[in-house]
């Protein structure tokens, strides 16, 4: 019975509040509402100066630079830690050609072996060693080229740049 009285005594509660509010409303907007103190009825905006648009315009750049330069300190120290394989790993995928949808053929040195991959979603199937001294070697320099020619921010900074370029000219203006 204790259970059921305080569920009825919390209705009652809720119903009087909600039929009350409304009343209270339409007393308060009848004598005038929550201006009626103030000489006039009838809100005035705050006049903008220059100065404080000039200063919210300098806040704006600042803070998109600070963004930015957040967002380059992560690139160039989290993403050289994070976003290559651990030295002590025995094996790392020197490049890979998309095929299609979860297809792709990837090259790996493993101990000093350069194998062909056939990735799909299903299957890794090994298409042949690289055994030509030229091509490992060449393999070897397109690596060593990609990693000195920059980091992951650099490459996001260029594919944003072609990017650009796709624009068409009169937009850019």
């Amino acid at each position: 019975m204790g259970k059921r009285y305080y569920v009825l005594v919390c209705l009652a509660g809720l119903l009087l509040v909600a039929f009350a509010e409304p009343a209270l409303a339409a007393e308060e907007a009848a004598q005038g509402g929550y201006l009626s103190g103030y000489d006039t009825n009838v809100p005035q905006p705050a006049a903008m100066s220059w100065w404080s648009t000039a200063a919210y315009l300098v806040s704006l750049f600042v803070i998109f630079a600070f963004v930015v330069g957040m967002a380059y300190l992560a690139a160039r120290f989290l993403g050289g830690h994070f976003g290559r394989p651990a030295q002590a790993s025995a094996g790392r995928i020197v490049t890979h050609l998309p095929l299609g949808p979860n297809r792709s053929v990837c090259v790996v040195e493993i101990a000093d072996h350069f194998l062909l991959l056939g990735v799909t979603e299903h299957e890794i199937t090994l298409l042949s060693e690289i055994t030509d001294l030229e091509e490992i070697e060449k393999l070897r320099r397109m690596d060593s080229e990609t990693v000195l020619s920059g980091g992951m921010f650099s490459q996001q900074l260029g594919s944003l740049s072609s990017l650009a370029q796709k624009i068409p000219p009169f937009l850019r203006k």
